[in-house]
């Protein structure tokens, strides 16, 4: 006889937010997981909810897909040393955050940047994430960082050893456009996704990537649009998001300003689908918990988005470009959930009209491939009201 099937009911939800810039508000006040995944959701009456092994009251409170970093620079486990910082990862699922993207594991201390080393790290990273899943959060890593010397077959070897991501192109000795539109092409012939490092240098070894290098590589994501730290000229900035057709990501480690004229490009090409958000830490400046609840409160105050749009930006929109099963509320999807409600004394007449006045909601619960991992946050601000485990 088989195990008993582990069925997550989540009932009395308030708003569900969908994670899908088409329809961003669903129907509903259920949601039902069954082995960690997405089996129905809709309107309890409607739903299958007997034999749940896991009851959650959600009292009123609004469910989105569990928020996504797109740049982050992890290195092993839950540390930083970059900001010599335990539980940083920990501590950004209490933001929400369920689902993290490496850029590049580029803050190991003696970083190897020979060939062989590289693969090796990248491999062994791509595979400690894989096996050890800080507080259940999913970090994808193994990002190689681009090196004079590597050839095709480095590519497929890394592929084969289960390498997805490359690294930030640019933060590599690997400098000129043409070289990195090589390798880019590599990577993709073999599955590995690229993202290219965009504006001033970041870190020592950096240097500037302009808007002709970036068009020359045709990497996958543009990342950090908004610079990481310093961006590119405005001219610079409408270029790209004119002529490419690949994820404008938008990081909280960059520049505001940038980020909101990166926004308002997009919209007015009616490509609102392409903005993902990042946090780009952990980085000199800090770690950044409540990054991606700050850069949704902040672009939807500043860029005059509804708010269960901006939340698409953290959730389905960065799923559909990385090519995700999670971030959208659909049958079959990962069920990772956050919960959220609107922070105590927050003005606004609820958690979205809070959200676009630019104040963060206080998150409640989060729930990954359908188990609890977190409570009541304690970086968030209180939320007004608490969901609840009420049966398992």
């Amino acid at each position: 006889m088989g195990e008993t099937p582990q069925k997550l009911v989540i009932r009395n939800i308030g708003l569900i937010l969908s994670g899908k810039l088409e329809q961003p508000i669903l129907d509903g006040d259920c949601v039902v997981a069954i082995d960690g995944r997405i089996a129905d959701f809709g309107y309890e009456k409607d739903l299958d909810t007997d034999d749940a092994t896991t009851v959650v009251d959600a009292h009123g409170v609004t469910l989105a897909p569990g928020l996504i970093d797109s740049h982050v620079h992890p290195v092993i486990g839950d540390y930083t040393p970059r900001q010599q910082q335990l539980h940083w990862i920990d501590s950004t699922l209490h933001g929400g955050v369920t689902t993290m993207i490496s850029a590049g594991e580029v803050h190991l201390p003696g970083r190897p940047k020979d060939v062989v080393g590289l693969k090796a790290m990248a491999i062994a990273s791509q595979r400690w994430y894989e096996n050890f899943r800080p507080s259940g959060v999913k970090v994808h890593a193994g990002a190689p960082i681009l090196e004079e010397g590597m050839v095709e077959q480095d590519f497929k070897d890394m592929a084969d050893a289960g390498v997805k991501l490359l690294g930030e192109v640019g933060l590599g000795t690997v400098k000129d456009g043409k070289t990195a539109k090589q390798m880019v092409g590599w990577a993709r012939k073999y599955g590995i996704q690229s993202t290219i490092h965009t504006g001033g240098p970041s870190i020592p070894g950096s240097g500037l990537i302009d808007a002709d290098m970036v068009l020359e590589t045709g990497a996958d994501v543009i990342g950090h649009i908004n610079g990481g730290h310093s961006a590119l000229p405005d001219d610079q900035i409408v270029c790209l998001c004119e002529n490419c057709r690949h994820g404008l990501e938008i990081v909280h480690n960059g520049n505001e300003r940038a980020a909101v004229l990166t926004l308002n490009t997009a919209r007015e090409l009616k490509q609102l689908e392409r903005v993902i958000l990042g946090t780009d830490g952990p980085a000199g400046s800090g770690v950044q918990p409540l990054g991606i609840l700050r850069m949704v409160a902040m672009l939807s105050a500043f860029g005059n988005v509804p708010a269960e749009q901006a939340f698409c930006f953290a959730t389905g929109n960065t799923a559909r470009e990385r090519d995700l099963d999670c971030g959208l509320i659909e049958k079959g999807r990962a069920a990772d959930f956050v919960l959220m409600d609107q922070a105590q004394h927050a003005p606004g007449k609820n958690m979205l009209e809070s959200v676009a006045l630019g104040n963060l909601p206080g998150v409640g619960m989060t729930i990954i491939d359908g188990v609890v991992r977190s409570g009541r946050s304690r970086n968030t601000p209180p939320a007004q009201r608490l969901p609840e485990v009420v049966a398992g």
